[in-house]
């Protein structure tokens, strides 16, 4: 298993297939992008597959996300979510994406084994999601949500960040646009994982302040504690349920210690915290011919090295070098 040194156990993995985004969202990128990753230096299909496989019949990892950057641009997507749902034990499979091109592919991941998806989306305002995206895609994003749902990949989230002086007037219009529809709402408050290092936390709309929004207008009831586990998300029926929505306070209202997520980026690098400023190499040990046991004890050792916390509030806290796109959410 994959312990910490503060006894977490990292059962959910996320693994990153490409740093690429057809979006330039102002909280991840600038709007001509990054230097992307080299394809030498990308995982192979093969790769993600056995490093997955290990994880997942070795290691005790009971649930794999793929993010990205924008996980529907890599074309052997469907095979890798095919090939990971044929292992023993079946972990449980899900999807971070934008939704641009979901319409198309949702039904082909749903076949292939695919449970359900996150999509992101921050507004419903078109005008608003050119400023914040750098692209005209939400008429995409909106028909990748319905086909999610129509192929069953249910529940289907949605993850929104709210930033202030552009779109936090859409807390509820959001949520109530979710509840129409039937989809999962998560606010989740905005990280200095940016590249272009603008974040500021005076500029982040906080937990606190969501729930203030939306309690405007509707009545939130929170979940029992027990319930939460070790989910990012503090979730609150409402108007007395059976509906949901949820808040994740990565920065004020940190959830560090009952997190049991492990990262595997795009290049096949292990990450033990979505904030570590240390990486230990997979890929180039997988290329040299060392062996699962051999891979599976450096990504032990690299777990073992988690701290306890983020630290985002610490004098001495240092951003991550690699922005979100490069690290896979």
């Amino acid at each position: 298993m994959l312990v910490d040194g503060f006894g977490r156990v990292a059962t959910d993995l996320r693994v990153s297939l490409t740093d690429r985004c057809n979006l330039r969202c102002s909280y991840c990128m600038p709007p001509e992008g990054l230097p992307w990753l080299p394809k030498p230096e990308l995982l192979t299909d093969d790769e993600v597959v056995r490093l997955v496989t290990l994880g997942v019949t070795r290691l005790g990892i009971t649930e794999v996300r793929f993010t990205g950057g924008e996980p529907l641009l890599r074309r052997g997507l469907p095979d890798i979510v095919a090939r990971t749902a044929a292992l023993e034990p079946r972990p449980q499979i899900s999807l971070t994406t934008n939704g641009i091109g979901l319409d198309r592919l949702a039904p082909v991941l749903a076949e292939a084994g695919l449970d359900r998806v996150n999509v992101s989306l921050d507004t419903l305002d078109p005008e608003t999601f050119r400023r914040l995206a750098h692209r005209d895609r939400l008429p995409d994003v909106l028909a990748g949500l319905r086909a999610a749902a129509e192929a069953g990949l249910r529940p289907v989230k949605v993850n929104a960040v709210l930033m202030r002086g552009l779109n936090e007037h859409e807390a509820v219009p959001l949520l109530r646009y979710c509840l129409e529809h039937g989809y999962e709402l998560r606010f989740i408050e905005q990280m200095p994982l940016d590249a272009q290092h603008a974040w500021r936390r005076s500029d982040m709309v906080t937990a606190e302040e969501v729930l203030d929004l939306l309690s405007e207008e509707f009545d939130l009831t929170p979940e029992e504690s027990e319930a939460r586990g070790s989910a990012p998300a503090e979730r609150f029926l409402v108007d007395g349920g059976p509906a949901r929505v949820g808040v994740i306070g990565s920065v004020t209202r940190p959830f560090c210690g009952a997190c049991d997520r492990v990262r595997l980026t795009a290049d096949g690098q292990i990450r033990n915290c979505l904030f570590a400023t240390e990486e230990t190499d997979l890929r180039a040990a997988m290329r040299a011919g060392a062996t699962d046991e051999e891979l599976a004890e450096r990504w032990r050792a690299a777990v073992r090295g988690k701290k306890a916390g983020h630290g985002i509030d610490d004098p001495g806290f240092l951003r991550p070098a690699r922005p979100m796109s490069a690290i896979g959410g």
